[in-house]
């Protein structure tokens, strides 16, 4: 028989309802145990963040860099200003509609949870370096490599990302659900679970929503560039979009990516490059779900911000997704660096946008995954053209 795999999307919810739950009758000193772990794993996390950008972006950096042709330089920056058009489109979807689901005059501080539940000790583990130290590294690195053709140090980097990819897999990603079930506990403790959960339950719709507005806005663009259905065209690549939500990965994807894209048309030559380098640096549905939950988030704690510090954001937040696919439990573990050193996000913000984001996975890896299919007739109708 085939082993049931209690998944990590099961699990994180499993463990909102049970903080949820045990926060209710659980006396001070049992909850004070499960703050003791946030803290510490929380300090593991923070030294973590820099690791993961210096060990996944880098080798991502050195293998794009190394590629030559117009198709490659081409797919990078359209796969980019998509994703960059997503995080913009989700921007302002949410700063219209998330005012009339998130009622800011009952301000959620979460870092009250942090002090109103003390841990019964903590240990500091400083980070080598800064976030953004890290990531001029990484590029700094990767493109030295990609110039210079240095097979060991490529060598030494891909090594590094192997042992930091094991980590998370191993340390982070198992642990993942205890730190999310601290969290909701200390909040039901704390009297704020009904506010946050309210807010996570008001916007869940409105994301899956502007999903699909923007896999129709992908595919009305191809098909005006290809002169096809763009219907027709999303139709053909929904089994990967099913696929997709069943696996949560983008690379698991790719043979079912691969073999719709091709259904709609795109040459096996151009589909054979494109689908599998998308699947790496396009990640536009994932970055749509991050900024709205950022965005709902700094709504629910009164935080400030503008279009010019989100578009910073969004910005170097395409940058980061390059690292994602590369990252198990998706794009999230990239992006909490730039989250913490651009939108002033504190751990249990963190820990929130975790737990909102993976609850929400699935259905940004099939958003990802079927707008490949989009990037690839585009990328078709180029080459044709060049050829």
């Amino acid at each position: 028989m085939k082993k049931f795999k209690f998944g990590l999307l099961p699990r994180i919810i499993t463990a909102i309802i049970l903080g949820v739950v045990f926060g209710l009758f659980l006396p001070l000193p049992l909850v004070r145990i499960f703050a003791t772990f946030n803290s510490i794993f929380s300090n593991l996390l923070q030294f973590m963040i820099p690791l993961i950008i210096f060990g996944l972006v880098t080798p991502a950096i050195a293998d794009i860099g190394e590629g030559a042709g117009k198709l490659l330089l081409i797919t990078v920056v359209v796969a980019y200003l998509d994703t960059v058009f997503a995080g913009c489109f989700s921007y302002v979807t949410s700063v219209s509609v998330f005012p009339s689901l998130i009622d800011s005059s009952q301000k959620v501080d979460v870092a009250e949870i942090a002090t109103s539940v003390d841990p019964f000790f903590t240990i500091s583990i400083p980070p080598v370096m800064e976030v953004m130290s890290s990531l001029v590294l990484a590029f700094m690195v990767g493109l030295g490599v990609a110039f210079f053709g240095s097979l060991n140090l490529k060598s030494l980097c891909k090594e590094f990302k192997d042992i930091v990819a094991k980590v998370i897999e191993v340390a982070i990603i198992p642990l993942l659900p205890i730190y999310i079930f601290g969290i909701f506990l200390g909040m039901t403790y704390t009297g704020q679970v009904v506010k946050v959960l309210e807010v996570f339950l008001a916007i869940i719709g409105v994301i899956f929503a502007m999903h699909v507005v923007l896999l129709v806005f992908q595919y009305c663009v191809a098909g005006a560039v290809s002169g096809k259905n763009p219907f027709k065209l999303l139709g053909n690549m929904m089994p990967a979009y099913f696929t997709a939500l069943g696996t949560s990965s983008s690379a698991a994807t790719i043979p079912v990516t691969l073999e719709r894209t091709v259904k709609n048309g795109v040459s096996e030559e151009v589909a054979g490059f494109t689908v599998p380098l998308c699947a790496t640096i396009h990640l536009s549905g994932s970055t749509l779900k991050i900024v709205a939950c950022s965005i709902a988030l700094m709504m629910m704690q009164g935080m400030p911000f503008d279009f010019g510090t989100m578009l910073g954001f969004i910005m170097m937040l395409g940058v980061m997704m390059v690292a994602a696919p590369g990252v198990p439990g998706g794009a999230i573990m990239a992006a909490l660096g730039i989250l913490s050193t651009m939108l002033g996000f504190g751990e249990q913000e963190q820990a929130l946008m975790i737990a909102l984001y993976i609850t929400m996975d699935n259905f940004g890896t099939a958003c990802n995954v079927t707008g490949d299919g989009a990037i690839s007739i585009v990328m078709d109708k180029f080459f044709q053209k060049k050829s």
